[in-house]
């Protein structure tokens, strides 16, 4: 098994930045690729970013693109996900993903993740 854990969200204004950590423990020889998903209220999930096992491949919704950088140090077996230039859409709960499969080296669809952490509250304020 693997837990994942959120850390970094909270209350910024429209323009600011902030950076989420997830940090997996467990089996996380497991973990390949990794993402970060999001859910507004009355909305579904939306997929916002993901990154390859190794880091060198990552991948964006278009309404974060140049926005948002996620990384990873596989050292401390955690992810990130800088947010920079917040806007009030942007506000939703912050999910980390694991996919535990490597069949590919992104992965974007939320079915294919194995490994959810609880989440972490984002408010961006107008």
């Amino acid at each position: 098994q693997v837990q994942l854990v959120e850390s970094g969200g909270g209350l910024v204004q429209a323009g600011g930045s902030l950076r989420l950590s997830c940090a997996a423990s467990g089996r996380t020889f497991n973990i390949y690729a990794m993402g970060w998903f999001r859910q507004a209220p009355g909305k579904e999930r939306e997929f916002v970013s993901a990154v390859s096992w190794s880091g060198g491949s990552t991948y964006y919704a278009d309404s974060v693109k140049g926005r948002y950088t996620i990384s990873r140090d596989n050292a401390k077996n955690t992810v990130y996900l800088q947010m920079n230039n917040l806007k009030p859409e942007d506000t939703a709960v912050y999910y980390c993903a694991a996919d535990s499969g490597g069949l590919y080296l992104i992965v974007t669809d939320a079915v294919e993740y194995d490994y959810w952490g609880q989440g972490t509250q984002v408010t961006v304020s107008s």
